[in-house]
């Protein structure tokens, strides 16, 4: 009996599938080269080991050490990365803040604040306190207030609030007095006599107005004086910081009022208290006085200056 002829084996696919499955997962492996390759570095983790905040905070004092230190702990402690933008104007700051372009504020008191809400009909908020400043006055040639000549000429900062704590410290030292003995929104136009003659400039003219010897004197603000590298030897007189009428100079941490209960905001306002920050900040503002003081506070005092802001505009 003859037997059919036997059929061809039919082919082995196993070394085809495995080829298929080698090639797939190497494609794969390339997909995600290339997504880790092109990644944004700004989705960075943070200490934590979630995605890292940026926060963009405005300030006057950027290359001051201090804020090397607060930077460096943002990171560590809290998985912030903080992005500091400077600014020399004094004007620039609370706009660019309330239009978003900034998360936080540091440059400003609450008088300067609540000046700022009731002439721009804004609504930021301080959510940390930092220090009290005292407002000198600087000289290079005089030692004291008398001893600038008759009819000096004295700078003083233009903006309307550095404009009146400045005509202040002039009063303190004799030279000149103001109407009703003066106030927080003073003017050059309430000078009713003086020894000397008032210019008003830009606060970050003041210094170098001093320092070409264009003016006898000028007030100059903390971190203009610090920049122009004004010695506390030629300060002839200043306010107190301590004093109970300073309570509104108070600088703050500004945020939009939308903003004031965001946690991370506010752990950023009380890590400027943190001891390796202080003892940066001390070392090139030893005359400084720190102030801790409750959010809350801050915003009730801005309340308060801002009803006299809105009343000496006449709102």
């Amino acid at each position: 009996m003859s037997t059919a002829p036997a059929l061809p084996d039919k082919p082995k696919r196993r070394g085809l599938l495995y080829g298929l499955i080698a090639a797939v997962v190497v494609i794969a492996v390339v997909i995600v080269a290339i997504v880790l390759g092109t990644r944004d570095d700004s989705t960075s983790t943070s200490a934590s080991g979630g995605e890292a905040r940026t926060v963009k905070i405005g300030v006057a004092d950027k290359s001051l050490p201090y804020w090397t230190t607060y930077t460096e702990l943002a990171e560590s402690k809290l998985g912030v990365t903080v992005e500091l933008v400077n600014f020399s104007d004094y004007t620039l700051p609370n706009p660019a803040l309330s239009q978003g372009e900034l998360d936080l504020n540091q440059f400003q008191h609450i008088q300067y604040l609540a000046n700022y809400n009731a002439t721009a009909d804004d609504d930021l908020q301080p959510i940390g306190a930092t220090a009290v400043y005292p407002l000198p006055l600087y000289s290079l040639t005089a030692k004291s207030a008398a001893e600038l000549p008759a009819d000096a000429q004295v700078a003083i900062p233009n903006d309307a609030i550095n404009e009146a704590r400045g005509l202040l410290v002039l009063q303190q030292a004799g030279l000149v007095t103001l109407k009703d003995g003066g106030t927080a929104f003073s003017t050059t136009n309430d000078i009713e006599s003086s020894k000397v003659k008032v210019t008003t400039v830009a606060a970050d003219q003041t210094a170098s107005a001093l320092q070409s010897g264009s003016v006898a004197a000028a007030i100059v603000n903390n971190n203009y004086a610090t920049a122009a590298k004004l010695s506390d030897e030629n300060i002839i007189v200043k306010d107190d910081p301590t004093a109970a009428a300073a309570a509104p100079y108070v600088n703050i941490f500004a945020a939009r009022k939308a903003d004031v209960d965001d946690e991370t905001y506010l752990d950023l306002a009380a890590l400027w208290h943190d001891p390796a920050v202080q003892e940066v900040f001390l070392q090139d503002n030893p005359s400084a006085v720190v102030q801790d003081t409750p959010a809350a506070d801050l915003q009730a005092e801005t309340v308060k200056v801002e009803a006299d802001a809105k009343a000496a505009q006449g709102k």
